[in-house]
Parts: structure tokens; sequence; C-alpha cells
């Protein structure tokens, strides 16, 4: 029996024991190497509750818009009408009804009915030139024409009654005379159509001083009958129906004859304010032709 042949196979076998541990470590030393140098997957990150919360957008309401698409601007106010200055007497008549003293007749608004008569005519103590139903007024002017034409003669002014009441009837022939002679655009200046006339009304009536200078013309403004009712008509209920520059509102040229009844305290009122027109005064339209 060999005694040195068993350990030197031992000898072997421990070293070739060494020589695979030593490969082991190694290659578990690689390993480690490699998981060292591989980078880590990145943990997931959890929301921070310091993040602000999305705001809500802001409603806005969307303008209204044109067919062109350019933004319609808001309509605006409608203008309040302007009050009647009449309104502040404390007692308010009728505007379209013939027998009020405040009836409006002008080239828009007609008497209704057209062939209207006051129930009322009589012939006024005055002097006068003119005759028939010419001479006729209603009962309430003929009495203020009364005061009136004696409150001027007690001053040493004269005037007459040139003209007052007319029937639709003459006024037909009355314009029919203009239009013939003048043609229908101004005879409409100067005479009233059928059915417009306030001489159809009884409220209303021509005048001229006692020698008849320049009657129915612009200078009988400076005659003294004219200067004296302008002055003190309204003393009586009296006012010129169409003054002078206000035919675009009256639609009748300066007529310093054409005397119109409305009442002392109207008339006296207008005065007072520094109105001129019935149109102002009441707060109808203008009418500066017909419709």
């Amino acid at each position: 029996m060999c005694y040195h042949c068993a350990p030197a196979a031992g000898a072997a076998g421990t070293a070739t024991s060494r020589r695979s541990f030593a490969r082991f470590l190694a290659a578990g030393a690689g390993l480690t190497v490699l998981a060292a140098c591989t980078p880590a997957a990145p943990e997931p990150v959890a929301p921070s509750s310091a993040s602000p919360a999305a705001s809500p957008s802001p409603s806005v309401t969307p303008a209204t818009t044109t067919a062109e698409g350019t933004a319609a601007a808001p309509p605006p106010p409608e203008a309040s009408p302007t009050p009647s200055p009449s309104l502040a007497l404390p007692r308010q008549l009728s505007l379209t009804d013939p027998s009020s003293p405040w009836l409006v007749v002008n080239k828009h608004r007609p008497l209704v009915p057209a062939d209207y008569v006051p129930a009322d005519l009589v012939q006024p103590a005055i002097a006068t030139t003119a005759s028939g139903e010419s001479a006729l007024l209603n009962s309430t002017t003929a009495a203020a024409a009364e005061a009136m034409f004696a409150a001027a003669a007690q001053e040493g002014v004269a005037m007459v009654l040139a003209s007052g009441y007319r029937s639709y009837g003459t006024q037909v022939a009355t314009y029919n005379g203009y239009v013939a002679s003048r043609g229908q655009a101004d005879a409409d200046t100067a005479s009233a159509r059928p059915g417009y006339s306030e001489h159809q009304t009884g409220w209303a009536f021509d005048i001229a001083d006692g020698g008849g200078a320049c009657s129915f013309q612009p200078c009988f403004a400076d005659q003294p009958a004219a200067v004296w009712v302008k002055a003190n008509g309204h003393r009586f209920g009296f006012v010129v129906r169409y003054p002078w520059m206000f035919h675009p509102i009256t639609g009748y040229y300066y007529e310093p004859w054409h005397l119109r009844y409305i009442g002392v305290e109207a008339a006296t009122d207008m005065v007072s304010r520094g109105i001129f027109t019935l149109e102002e005064y009441f707060a109808v339209d203008a009418a500066p032709g017909y419709l």
C-alpha cells in the first residue's frame, strides 16, 4: 500500500476545489458589479398635494352680433314726449271737440265732422265790415270780442270785425278760388282746405282797423289795431294764431289779423311762458303741410 499516493490525490482534489470556489467568487463578484452598474428604475412619484387645482374658466356672455359680424349696440332709450305746458292749468279741455275752446285745427288735424256747424252762432255787438254768416261767431267768442273791442276803443284804438264764421260750403268756394288764381301749392299757404279752417269753428275771426289800412296785408302788423291786440288780446282770451316766422309749425305765414279764442287762462299762460303757437302750447305735432 502506498501511503504517499493518497495524500497526493487529496491535495490535488483540494486544490481543484479551491480553484472552483475562487471562480465562483469571481463570478459572483462580476454579477455584483453588473448589478451595481445597472440604473435603478425610477420610483413612481405621488402627486403633490401642494400642486394648485386647475381654475375653472370664467363664463363669458356672447355679444349680440349683426349679420355683418359686428357687435350690435343696445338700442337707445326712447325719448319721453314733451309734456304739454297747458297741463299746468287746473282745468283741462278737449283738443279735438269742435265745441271746445282748446280745439286745435291745422293741416294735420281736420274738423270732425268736416261739415261741423256751431250750435250757438250769434252776431256780436261790435263794428263790422262783414255781412251774412261772416258776421257771426259762437256765443263765447262773441262775448269776449265785445269786451275786447270796448277796451280798445277806450284807449283810442279802432278795430272792426272783417271776417268771422265761414261754413264748410263757403270754405269750398274760398279755397277753390285761391287754387284757380294761384295754384294749389300757393293756395295751401294762404287758405285752409275745406274742413280744416278755424273760421268754421266759430272760435276765430279776422280784424281790420277802422280805416281799412293794410287789410289782410303783412303791413297790418304795424297798424294800431294789430299792435294793440298783440299786446292785450290775451286779457280777453285771444292769441294771434299765425305769428311771424312760425309757419313751419302752423303751416301759414304771418297773419296779424287772425285772432283765435282759447280762454283768458290759457291765453295768459301762453304769453307768460313766451309760447307763440297752439301746437307748442298743447304739445301737438307741427303741421307745415297736409298729410
